[in-house]
């Protein structure tokens, strides 16, 4: 949807771009509520979610190994190390897969090849494989590359360790344009704040006090009050009175997507992102608390996705109908050979900030 000003220039941005983690405050419906009651049918993506939370709680750390949704049958599997295990799984209406690694063992090993910090490298567990995945994009070196080979190796089965043709970077601009002393960026989400009107792009996108405008060389619609990069990429943009803010995403196809709420990401869920670059793309989500460390910083807790992207679609939203998942942070590759694309967490950045989707 294109941006215009409330008057004399009525300005309704939804969130778009993609490459850029952000946002503010998390408000998903029962989250106070009793404990779901699942049944052996097919779940939607965000049903899945709850329910791995609340098996993730019940088996505890040593059993549980992750989860993941398949679309394809729209299950969810839970991946449990051992076998007593199995029945719990399965009356709560999820498929359960016995693994070597637990979660625990898992997060261990990726917190030790996380220290290493090489520029270049991403990380993450995949349930699929139970294994801790890194990638090593083709700025690491053969010596940095050989050192990487020692960490993996050193985990005893527990990761394995790939190589990307491409680049890990930061994804700047994008989405329905924002733009802040020459730089080019993209909306997240529009939030609520204290009953006020924000939005939430990326942390790498500008500093605290800059000043924001939905056009090149136009007047200011905000002010960046919070922004955080590298550790997390999120950022909160106030605006000035007078900007009309739907809690939407641009569509591209002159339409736009309604967003209610915010969640968590699933491993395995089908997902969608919007992008002034390449418009709108989707794919499916791969890994969520991933740790990227590209030449500007490390961030940790992304989602991993498939989802292709391109300089100018960063900041902008990652969503899954109305639910509003992340803003991509970075990635590698293109939307004509295929990418890889991280996000930063809206849960996250909104309990971070106090705010809310609306």
């Amino acid at each position: 949807m294109r941006t215009r000003r409330i008057n004399k220039r009525r300005m309704t941005i939804a969130g778009a771009g993609v490459a850029a983690l952000v946002a503010g405050s998390f408000t998903v419906a029962n989250a106070n509520a009793a404990e779901p009651v699942f049944t052996a049918d097919t779940l939607t993506s965000s049903a899945a979610g709850e329910l791995a939370t609340t098996l993730e709680g019940k088996l505890g750390a040593d059993t549980a190994a992750g989860t993941y949704y398949d679309a394809e049958s729209k299950k969810l599997v839970v991946n449990v190390t051992s076998e007593s295990a199995v029945k719990t799984v399965q009356n709560a209406g999820a498929e359960a897969k016995v693994v070597e690694h637990s979660m625990a063992e898992l997060k261990t090993a990726k917190s030790a090849i996380d220290k290493a910090d090489i520029v270049g490298t991403a990380r993450s567990v995949d349930p699929k494989t139970n294994k801790v995945v890194v990638t090593a994009d083709k700025t690491v070196s053969k010596a940095k590359f050989a050192e990487l080979e020692k960490l993996v190796t050193a985990q005893n089965g527990k990761a394995e360790l790939k190589r990307s043709a491409g680049e890990f970077s930061l994804r700047i601009q994008g989405g329905d344009a924002i733009y802040s002393s020459g730089a080019r960026c993209s909306l997240g989400f529009n939030v609520t704040k204290g009953g006020e009107s924000y939005f939430v792009t990326a942390g790498h996108c500008g500093s605290v006090g800059s000043s924001w405008s939905d056009s090149s060389g136009g007047s200011a619609i905000g002010t960046m009050e919070e922004s955080t990069f590298p550790g997390s990429d999120q950022a909160l943009v106030k605006y000035e009175g007078g900007v009309d803010a739907p809690s939407s995403v641009n569509l591209y196809d002159g339409g736009s997507q309604d967003i209610t709420g915010a969640r968590e990401a699933t491993v395995g869920e089908e997902v969608q992102r919007s992008g002034s670059t390449t418009q709108v793309h989707g794919g499916s989500v791969e890994a969520v608390d991933a740790s990227v460390s590209y030449p500007e910083g490390t961030v940790n807790g992304l989602i991993q996705t498939d989802v292709c992207a391109e300089p100018g679609d960063s900041g902008g939203s990652l969503f899954a109908g109305s639910d509003a998942l992340g803003m991509t942070s970075g990635g590698s590759g293109n939307c004509s050979s295929g990418g890889q694309t991280f996000y930063g967490p809206v849960a996250k950045a909104l309990a971070d900030y106090g705010a809310e989707i609306g």
